[in-house]
């Protein structure tokens, strides 16, 4: 099982990061890679067309502002593209989100929230779960523990109130 992280500028390695951490937590190899929808674009068409012969099974596509990395890439390939918007300097990242989510009939891209490394990690882990039956396990532990974290939270509150 195989990722793809593709951002469109150095600048969006921190949401890189936290997509990373996630795909470390379930042991799912991935590669990472700048690719600008807008500077390099014969580099996105080659990476998009290209990526299912590489053994890639899904792509996490960032990016900010006018973010069409995302829907450029899943024009292209028949993988499963997820977009992650990043929070740009001008609308908070709305111009992101929109340029992500918007996308013309027939060429999907699951969107995450914006700056939401974690669930653009989570998302492509449960897509490759289909496929990988030891994911959909190592998730629903991942929910347990989300549970039992929640469960503590909640007696730590009472005990505060308590005082």
């Amino acid at each position: 099982m195989k990722l793809a992280i593709v951002m469109g500028s150095i600048s969006d390695k921190e949401i890189a990061y936290k997509v990373i951490e996630i795909l470390e937590k379930f042991e799912v190899k991935y590669e990472v890679k700048v690719i600008s929808a807008h500077r390099s674009p014969e580099l996105a068409a080659d990476f998009a067309k290209c990526a299912e012969k590489q053994g890639i099974e899904a792509i996490i596509a960032i990016a900010g502002k006018a973010a069409h990395l995302a829907g450029v890439i899943a024009a292209m390939t028949p993988l499963p593209v997820i977009g992650l918007p990043v929070k740009s300097s001008t609308m908070d990242g709305l111009d992101s989100l929109l340029s992500v989510v918007q996308m013309p009939k027939g060429v999907p891209v699951a969107t995450v929230a914006i700056n939401g490394g974690e669930n653009a990690g989570l998302l492509a882990v449960q897509i490759l779960s289909v496929k990988y039956p030891e994911l959909r396990e190592k998730l629903k532990d991942y929910k347990k523990k989300m549970t039992e974290d929640v469960i503590k939270m909640n007696k730590e509150l009472n005990e505060i109130l308590k005082k």
